[in-house]
């Protein structure tokens, strides 16, 4: 039995727009626990997510299988290397063009 148990998960790209507050408190959150911004929103929702008791039973529901899909996820680089998102900084504040989320 190997000591140590490896769980791989499939990230992909995503865009969401955040209030400029609660982006700034995504950062100073990751600052805090010294995490990257994409860990905190990826771990916050589903923290949110396994929580909520009410969504848990709507997931349960043949509806919450038919949601269109509204997250604007970004295709995968063909040539399959890493791409870079776009950085841009403004008062302080860096933005970027798109949060990794994990698909559950």
């Amino acid at each position: 039995m190997p000591l140590l148990e490896i769980n791989q998960s499939r990230h992909i790209c995503a865009s969401v727009r955040l209030d400029e507050a609660t982006a700034a408190k995504v950062d100073q959150y990751a600052a805090f626990i010294h995490a990257s911004a994409d860990d905190v929103v990826d771990k916050a929702l589903n923290y949110v997510f396994s929580k909520d008791r009410d969504f848990q039973e709507f997931l349960k529901t043949p509806q919450a299988k038919q949601v269109a899909t509204t997250l604007r996820v970004r295709k995968a680089p063909s040539n399959g290397g890493v791409e870079e998102p776009a950085r841009k900084i403004v008062a302080g504040v860096e933005s970027t063009t798109s949060v990794r989320a994990v698909k559950a």
